[in-house]
């Protein structure tokens, strides 16, 4: 019988998912990480939005209060975030308005789903609910 040595850093079978912590610290970053974007663009909703002022690398400043604009401007890194760019994106090819409130009805969802998270509702749980409203 050949027994092939495991690769570096591999762990044997059923010691992969040990660590518990790892994925909820994933989930944490991802929500952590759109709420951030719905957070900036939050105060720039509604008829008493607040502007935005926005300098580009180049130094061109850019002042508005609209969501779509502030969101293209943004510099979004992290892949949770660029999902919630992503989606304002959408909504303005398809209804040309709405950028701001779909990214902060967005951000809201994430708010619950994280309470839900904190008291130890499945994560599996939490996205079937979503999926039936």
């Amino acid at each position: 019988m050949v027994v092939k040595p495991a690769a570096r850093g591999a762990k044997p079978v059923g010691q992969a998912y040990k660590d518990k912590s790892k994925p909820a610290d994933i989930r944490q970053s991802n929500i952590n990480a759109a709420k951030a974007v719905a957070d900036a663009i939050r105060t720039s909703l509604g008829p008493r939005g607040m502007d935005k002022m926005i300098q580009a690398g180049n130094g061109e400043v850019t002042i508005t209060n609209d969501g779509a604009t502030i969101l293209k401007q943004m510099n979004v890194i992290h892949p949770a975030a660029k999902m919630l760019v992503e989606l304002s994106r959408a909504q303005d090819v398809e209804a040309g308005d709405g950028t701001t409130s779909v990214v902060v009805v967005a951000g809201a969802l994430l708010e619950a789903a994280e309470k839900l998270l904190q008291m130890g509702i499945h994560p599996t749980a939490i996205s079937d609910a979503f999926q039936r409203c």
